[in-house]
């Protein structure tokens, strides 16, 4: 069962066969960390963040990204040692066996799925909140939330997830062009946030700093790891790197770096500038962020208090004077958020590529288009579950239940990269991770850690996942597993993307 593993020189050997061009540097390899990393959590989550630790939210972020750091520098070592596609997937099948890289791309299907249709309720709030102020008309919240939120269905977060949908079906995909013009509105939005609200801090507003105790802090840094989420995504552009020994560490440690600053920045202006304490219950009692609860609270007080925005750096401009400027974040946000809707999405066709390819899936999975040459039947049954997940589930909820299976994936590299090192100690290794009996423990204890402070909810849908997953692992995937079967053969070019039909030869 932990025998089958996915032959690591074979791997390489096939990496080394490929024509991929090495054209990125550290630079470009930090800007495409912070694309990747900087969308809904740090635009939506501050008010899920705030309603749990009030203040205490700067904390939350330096324990999420903390946990982020560790969990990079065993990354760091995998991906300059086993520069190939497919991310933690791949190394757990090289290091672990069949098994353990089953559960990793099994959880990374959850992450990818769901956190697609957290980004697209998250759009959904901003676009909603700049059509109701510069056009001054109300939308009811009926159409515009799903039934946990105080509506009944989110059309906005629907129509998004069904474009982004209909794109990747016709083989629409975001050039590095406008990756990097998306990079720059969504930095350019929080950079101006952060020049207006920073200087209006009141300093009484950050008092009490933690209301809910420190339970309530890691609640939030449970939330928050949302907003770190996707740093990974630097490491599986390890293919084309020029000189991945010095540059992927620093693209994933820098990219993580300047977001950290980014957020406290942020987090700082809202706090000080309109405050962020939770809003209570009417007997005291504290409410659940994304709750029928909290809704009716926040109604009853005409949702005079960030916690109650779907919108809460654009809401904390209007409060403070700005509400062109406020109107401009929404906008900024709406334009930025479709390409990472876009990019979870294609990571979770990827997934489900890799996994096809090697027998634990469905053939019919990496079933290609004859028109459009790309997925079209499982890109439209992922299309349709994200537009489910986002029709009817708040957009707290969707990052928490995202973010046990990323964390489930982050702790089984904290642990590959150890294994790894007792069994094969000569392997040549361009980056060691420093001090690694302390670092890939830390990494994997701030895992256990985070998914300890998720809520019941988001933890036993992990379970119930993991749990349907290995029933269909033993059930399906292991009798049909290239790698039980004998077939030694790596499609790691099926990692990166749809394979392309050969063209013909001309005479």
């Amino acid at each position: 069962m932990f025998g089958r593993v996915k032959p690591l020189d074979a791997i390489l050997a096939t990496a080394e066969k490929k024509s991929l061009h090495r054209s990125l540097g550290a630079f470009q390899l930090t800007m495409l960390g912070i694309g990747a990393v900087i969308g809904t959590g740090i635009f939506v989550l501050t008010a899920e963040a705030a309603q749990k630790a009030g203040p205490g939210m700067m904390v939350s972020f330096m324990i999420a990204g903390f946990v982020c750091a560790v969990a990079a520098l065993c990354y760091a070592e995998m991906a300059a040692m086993v520069p190939v596609s497919g991310s933690a997937y791949t190394y757990s099948y090289a290091v672990m066996g069949e098994l353990i890289a089953w559960m990793v791309g099994w959880a990374l299907i959850l992450e990818y799925a769901v956190a697609a249709g957290a980004v697209s309720v998250g759009w959904s709030g901003y676009v909603v909140g700049l059509i109701e102020n510069a056009l001054s008309i109300d939308i009811p919240d009926t159409l515009v939330r799903g039934p946990y939120d105080g509506g009944m269905v989110n059309l906005p977060a629907m129509l998004i997830a069904g474009l982004v949908t209909w794109l990747l079906v016709i083989g629409t995909k975001e050039s590095a062009t406008v990756n990097a013009v998306l990079v720059a509105i969504k930095v350019s939005a929080l950079t101006i946030f952060v020049i207006l609200a920073v200087p209006v801090m009141n300093m009484a507003n950050f008092e009490p700093f933690s209301p809910l105790g420190f339970g309530g802090i890691g609640a939030a840094a449970a939330s928050i790891f949302f907003a770190y989420v996707g740093f990974d995504a630097v490491s599986t552009a390890a293919e084309e790197t020029k000189n991945p020994q010095r540059n992927m560490p620093i693209g994933l440690i820098g990219s993580l770096g300047i977001c950290t600053v980014f957020y406290l920045l942020v987090a700082a202006g809202v706090i000080g500038s309109v405050g962020a304490q939770p809003v209570m219950g009417a007997g005291g009692e504290v409410l659940e962020p994304g709750s029928r609860e909290l809704a009716a609270q926040c109604s009853a007080i005409a949702d005079q208090a960030v916690v109650c925005s779907k919108e809460a750096l654009a809401w904390t401009l209007r409060e403070i004077g700005w509400p062109q400027i406020g109107n401009l974040i929404g906008l900024a946000a709406g334009l930025a958020l479709p390409s990472v809707i876009l990019m979870m999405m294609f990571g979770q066709t990827r997934i489900f590529f890799v996994m096809s390819r090697d027998g634990l899936l469905p053939a019919t999975f990496s079933k290609i288009h004859p028109k459009y040459n790309t997925p079209s039947t499982i890109t439209i049954i992922t299309g349709a579950a994200v537009a489910l997940f986002a029709a009817f589930f708040p957009v707290g909820l969707l990052a928490n239940i995202s973010n046990s299976g990323t964390l489930f994936a982050f702790a089984a590299v904290s642990i590959a990269v150890l294994v790894i090192r007792r069994t094969d100690p000569g392997r040549h290794r361009p980056f060691r991770t420093p001090a690694i009996w302390i670092t890939s423990p830390l990494a994997l204890l701030g895992c256990l850690y985070l998914f300890y402070k998720l809520d019941p909810k988001s933890q036993m849908l992990f379970v119930i996942w993991a749990v349907v997953g290995l029933l269909v692992y033993f059930g399906y995937s292991r009798s049909r597993s290239h790698v039980g079967r004998g077939l030694v053969e790596v499609h790691e070019r099926d990692a990166d993307a749809p394979p392309q039909p050969v063209p013909p030869i001309e005479d």
